[in-house]
């Protein structure tokens, strides 16, 4: 559990899942991330990041002030089908309701932390749609870099579809 001024990110529990489904099946909160979720693909999401171990994975974005789930955020392995498949990858979405309210950026900056503490990661990567601008800024914010000659067309989407132009972002350790 990391514990932040305004925020809990913890493994997520049982109670999250209706939070989180109904985060990733919000057509505007996933336009520059992927189609909407069913609520089989949002639970293989959840059990794939409790694969990753005790460690790394995500994590449910939990606000102090009221338990409410905003959002979900954490660190993984890149996969393979990326230009920086094994490196340490962060990643982050909060809930359409509570944007620009900081809580990415917050969330965030914890998780770098605790990942400089707790492994031995020369850098952390963040990967993107070209596009998702509001994800693209907050990497900036984290202190993120945007790396054009790691970009990449992404397979996880159709070559024409607008999502697959990726960007990398990165930050290395001594830059931290």
């Amino acid at each position: 559990m990391i514990v932040t001024e305004r925020l809990i990110l913890r493994t997520p529990q049982p109670a999250d899942r209706a939070a989180l489904h109904a985060m990733w099946a919000d057509p505007v909160a996933m336009a520059d991330l992927g189609p909407v979720n069913t609520a089989e693909q949002s639970d293989a999401a959840l059990a794939r990041h409790a694969s990753y171990g005790p460690d790394l994975g995500f994590r449910s974005v939990v606000r102090r002030a009221d338990d409410a789930v905003i959002g979900f955020c954490g660190l993984k392995i890149a996969g393979d089908d990326t230009p920086v498949a094994n490196d340490l990858e962060a990643g982050w979405m909060i809930a359409r309701a509570h944007w620009r309210q900081g809580y990415a950026l917050e969330a965030m900056r914890a998780v770098l932390d605790w990942g400089w503490l707790n492994t031995a990661a020369a850098r952390v990567v963040a990967i993107t749609a070209r596009r998702n601008e509001k994800s693209r800024a907050v990497m900036q914010r984290l202190g993120m870099s945007h790396q054009p000659a790691l970009d990449f067309v992404h397979g996880k989407f159709a070559p024409d579809d607008p999502l697959a132009a990726a960007v990398i972002y990165v930050l290395d350790r001594h830059q931290a």
